[in-house]
């Protein structure tokens, strides 16, 4: 049985105490669900985390992955996580029911994967590529397409991938060079080459689905002229019957972590007889792929954030049971040895992985309560809530999957040379998380995004919706004695934040595009800890509240919020002055720097 690797108490304050998820089943859409059916359900997740995902989480990453005869061979649980995935109805947790799914609200989806990737992400992350597939076809799909393709995926049958990343283009994807020529009516021969393709082969499944973006022969150049297309790995012939659709793996790469999932380089069509069939309109597939795509970029942060929550149990058990030296400033040997976690030290990095891990978590539940929202409502609000939305999914990838390093480090050094050993869990963990600031999307590119587009966007409005955001929650809290002084500090960083937005912003004017993105990155970490802050005030707030007439047995819990909150206003939040330092200044050093002066 699996050690702990999440807080249920946390995810249950999160859901009905900070967020009101409840609020959603006053909906029309989700008026079948109540609190009994979510704790059901969740309580169902976390058995099968716990049963079918954790138990393979080390020989996942230990036993390779193989090429044999053209097929990629996996660790043989994977099918029966997929089975019982697609049995259970948790591939399709979130489709609506006419699709066959359990129409669950985007919110509590999220907290599925949060356990089954904090359980053993390389096997979460075959039902989730799956789902992600499947809901892009009954988005945009023609009826046919979505009656033969999303039912066996949804039953765990058949896999699902996206691939977008070409060899030449990389994440320029208006450099994509994969062709597609008309056949007849909305079916295309496939030509080109595709890479890093998580999942694009094995045989864990009878079939691979892939959504490939390609260029019909003659379409606009760029970005305007990139279409979507079904791809399966095996296609029907005119009798229904399955046939080989001229796909070849050309290799699979090799990992620092995420192991137990394949990364493919495919080739489509070498034998001139691949097929791929239209999904909606020509010349919209890049339109159709970023709904997976920002789907996928919240799916990657929850994925990298339950990482960051398993390291950080595993070394909290550890901390609490290894006895190491006494308390500082005592030099009596003759008493016994106290377990590290008496140490200051010690203290201070677990306070670190717990601001982090429930931090980032909160704000991930929140932009997905978001998502159910602004499928909820219509007019002015949908707006807001979509605009919301829009301008937190690049913090909310961001924040949580860098700092998922930091954290997961912290987890290694609190067990010493333990850590660094494959004893404990806590290595994997390290190498499983690094991929998360790099897929869907790099940091640098969600940076570009935030400041080059959503800051800007219909003149600012997104930026004021999240400045009164906050704002509220400031407001609440500065009624509040033991919490005004920190509502004062967020409150003050608000003013900074549109400064320094400002600031940048009067650069583009001044000095063009390129001086204005060169720190964007930079912006984008800046925005993060302020959005991690309100988030933290937020749980502050609320752990103050439930405090008077709390249980014994719960009064340990909301202290231990309270505390994680001090903790992340007085050592995290202060970074964003020197961000703000260096965003402030308008030199250019990376924009004119000489690339031969790299050379030493």
């Amino acid at each position: 049985m699996a050690g702990k690797f999440i807080s249920e108490n946390n995810v249950r304050f999160l859901l009905y105490d900070v967020l009101d998820i409840l609020e959603l089943t006053s909906y029309d859409y989700y008026q079948q669900h109540n609190r009994k059916m979510f704790d059901m359900v969740l309580a169902e997740a976390l058995k099968l985390a716990k049963t079918k995902f954790y138990p393979t989480f080390e020989e996942m990453d230990r036993t390779e992955i193989e090429l044999q005869d053209g097929r990629v061979i996996v660790h043989p649980a994977i099918r029966d996580i997929m089975q019982e995935c697609g049995s259970g109805g948790w591939i399709g947790a979130s489709f609506p029911e006419n699709e066959g799914g359990e129409q669950l609200p985007v919110v509590i989806n999220n907290v599925i994967k949060y356990y089954f990737s904090a359980a053993n992400y390389s096997a979460s992350a075959y039902p989730d590529l799956t789902a992600g597939a499947a809901r892009l076809i009954t988005s945009f799909g023609s009826r046919e397409l979505i009656d033969a393709y999303v039912p066996p995926m949804l039953a765990g049958d058949w896999q699902g991938t996206m691939a977008l990343t070409e060899p030449q283009a990389g994440s320029s994807l208006a450099d994509i060079a994969t062709t597609a020529t008309p056949i007849d009516g909305t079916t295309y021969s496939i030509q080109g080459q595709k890479v890093f393709i998580s999942a694009g082969d094995h045989d864990a499944v009878d079939n691979v689905i892939h959504l490939l973006l390609a260029r019909i022969d003659g379409a606009p150049a760029g970005v305007k002229g990139i279409s979507l297309f079904v791809v399966p790995q095996k296609r029907y012939d005119p009798v229904r019957k399955l046939v080989d659709n001229d796909i070849k793996v050309s290799q699979i790469f090799h990992k620092m972590g995420y192991r137990g999932t394949p990364s493919t380089e495919l080739v489509f069509g070498e034998k001139g007889v691949c097929q791929g069939f239209l999904v909606g309109e020509p010349h919209k597939g890049l339109i159709y792929m970023f709904q997976m795509m920002n789907e996928f970029r919240l799916g990657v942060a929850i994925s990298a954030t339950g990482i960051a929550s398993a390291a950080y149990y595993a070394s909290l058990e550890y901390t609490q049971e290894r006895p190491q030296g006494r308390k500082t400033g005592n030099k009596d040997n003759s008493l016994p040895q106290v377990p590290i976690i008496e140490h200051a030290d010690i203290k201070r990095m677990l306070l670190f992985q717990r601001a982090v891990t429930e931090g980032s978590l909160s704000l991930l539940l929140q932009c997905s309560k978001y998502a159910d929202l602004e499928q909820l409502v219509t007019g002015e609000q949908k707006e807001q809530y979509s605009l919301l939305l829009d301008l937190l999914t690049p913090v909310a990838k961001t924040y949580p999957s860098e700092m998922s390093i930091h954290s997961t480090s912290q987890a290694v050094q609190c067990l010493g040379g333990y850590g660094y050993c494959d004893d404990f869990p806590v290595e994997q963990h390290y190498r499983d998380t690094r991929i998360h600031p790099i897929h869907e999307g790099t940091t640098g590119i969600q940076g570009m995004d935030l400041l080059g587009r959503k800051v800007i966007m219909k003149e600012g409005k997104a930026l004021t919706l999240f400045i009164e955001e906050v704002g509220a929650a400031i407001e609440i809290a500065s009624k509040i004695t033991d919490l005004a002084p920190y509502a004062e500090q967020l409150s003050k960083l608000l003013s900074q934040l549109r400064q320094v937005t400002d600031a940048k912003i009067a650069q583009r004017d001044q000095a063009g595009v390129e001086a204005f993105l060169a720190d964007a990155t930079l912006y984008l970490e800046y925005f993060g800890y302020i959005a991690i802050a309100w988030q933290w005030l937020l749980q502050a707030t609320t752990a103050n509240k439930l405090l008077t007439g709390a249980k014994a047995s719960k009064r340990a819990f909301y202290e231990g919020k309270i505390v994680t909150f001090r903790y992340y206003f007085a050592y995290e939040l202060p970074r964003t002055q020197g961000l703000a330092t260096r965003l402030l200044d308008p030199s250019e050093i990376t924009v004119s720097l000489a690339s031969e002066l790299f050379n030493g």
